[in-house]
This record gives structure tokens, C-alpha cells and sequence, in this order.
């Protein structure tokens, strides 16, 4: 059986589709700005639509204004808008609007394992690694020159 690859953009219609029926749609991960939690190659996320504003440790995918589809975390609410970052990095993306958010994620199938996002344990991860994010940076560098 060939495997065959898309891209997001190609992709993203058909996942907005399914999401607006009030279906769910699993992706791969692609990229390394979700580690620890997701690694590309071996875990997927399952999409759901987002019924309602945002909130803190929410993981939507969402489009910036460039084109680029991304998978980060909320970090802040503020007016309206999210502020948004990647668990492997320390830049927070600012201003990220509601109508750039295609769904937010669900569950996390992670080593072969299934996390629901509103699981005690997931929340717990997304607290403590919030309460790192000012050694983030630090962290992020140690961890990458142990993995050489």
C-alpha cells in the first residue's frame, strides 16, 4: 500500500468541512514546537470544532495570516484575542484572532496511548511546563545538546 503525503493547506477545507458537521478529524505531527508532548513521526492529535471561545492550555490549530497552519498552545486570553506558544519554544505569538482557529484538539494519541485534554493528568503537564516557561528557553537548549 502507497502512502501518500498532504500538505495542511491542501488538507485544511476538508477538516474545516468535517469539524462544521460536528465531526472529528486525527492528523499527524509535523514539526518539533510541541516537544516534549508531540513528536512528529510518532504521535497524531484529534481535531474537534471549537464550540466557544478559547481558554488557557487550549491546543487549537490554527492559520496565521502568513498561510502557515500551527499547532500551539494558549497561553493568555487578552480582549478577545490568544496569545499562543509552543511547548519546545519561548516566543509567544501575540493577537491570534478567533476566526484564525480551524478546531482545537481533544485528544492526544501519544506512544500509542490516548490523552483526552480535559484529563487531570494533561491539565496537571500543561500547569507545570507553563510554570517553567521562564527557564523554558534554558531547558529547550540542555535538552538538545543531551539528544547530540
Amino acid at each position: 500500500m502507497e502512502t501518500k503525503k498532504i500538505s495542511l493547506s491542501q488538507l485544511a477545507p476538508l477538516i474545516v468541512e468535517e469539524l462544521e458537521a460536528d465531526g472529528s478529524f486525527e492528523i499527524s505531527i509535523k514539526g518539533t514546537s510541541m516537544l516534549p508532548l508531540l513528536v512528529q513521526g510518532r504521535d497524531t492529535v484529534v481535531l474537534k470544532k471549537a464550540d466557544g471561545p478559547l481558554k488557557k492550555y487550549d491546543l487549537p490549530l490554527y492559520r496565521r495570516d502568513d498561510g502557515t497552519y500551527v499547532l500551539h498552545r494558549v497561553v493568555a486570553v487578552k480582549d478577545g484575542k490568544y496569545n499562543m506558544c509552543g511547548d519546545n519554544q519561548w516566543v509567544i505569538e501575540k493577537g491570534i484572532e478567533p476566526s484564525q482557529v480551524i478546531g482545537k484538539v481533544c485528544t492526544v494519541n501519544r506512544k500509542g496511548k490516548e490523552i483526552r485534554t480535559d484529563s487531570f493528568g494533561y491539565r496537571l503537564y500543561c500547569r507545570v511546563w507553563q510554570l517553567l516557561f521562564p527557564v523554558r528557553k534554558y531547558l529547550v537548549k540542555i535538552r538538545g545538546k543531551l539528544s547530540k
